[in-house]
């Protein structure tokens, strides 16, 4: 990733964005018809993919940010370093509020990537789309 930079250099950045877009092909989005592909970058430097999965209980939905950090998570890795999201719009769409603060948790300093069919895109860091997030830090520990 370069020192800086709101993306990871070009070829990780690629290959993330690839990742993301091949993840939103295995959404299931029966009821919003809202598909999402989302890839991140784990501190090992290894990326893991996931889409949304909705659930006819609304609440049960699971955004696709959210599905590629519990695979990383559950493979082990503790830190994110990078998110690519993709959706079939003409403008890319950033990630929802629970995912922010789910990237937050695992990639503080994390790159965010939003891209779409069009060559619009977001390039930014969670810090910037989370200000004053909620972390570890903000519990009281006696």
């Amino acid at each position: 990733m370069k020192k800086g930079s709101a993306a990871p250099s070009t070829a990780v950045g690629l290959r993330l964005e690839k990742a993301a877009r091949a993840a939103y092909a295995r959404a299931y989005a029966p009821y919003s018809g809202f598909s999402v592909g989302a890839a991140v970058l784990a501190g090992s430097g290894k990326i893991y993919a996931g889409c949304n999965v909705e659930n006819a209980s609304y609440g049960l939905c699971t955004c696709a940010e959210r599905t590629a950090i519990a695979g990383a998570v559950s493979a082990g890795e503790r830190k994110i370093r990078a998110v690519a999201v993709y959706t079939p719009t003409a403008k890319p769409t950033a990630p929802c509020g629970a995912c922010r603060q789910i990237i937050f948790e695992f990639g503080p300093d994390a790159a965010v990537t939003s891209v779409c069919d069009s060559a619009e895109r977001i390039d930014t860091r969670i810090a910037a789309l989370l200000p004053s997030a909620f972390s570890g830090k903000s519990l009281k520990r006696k």
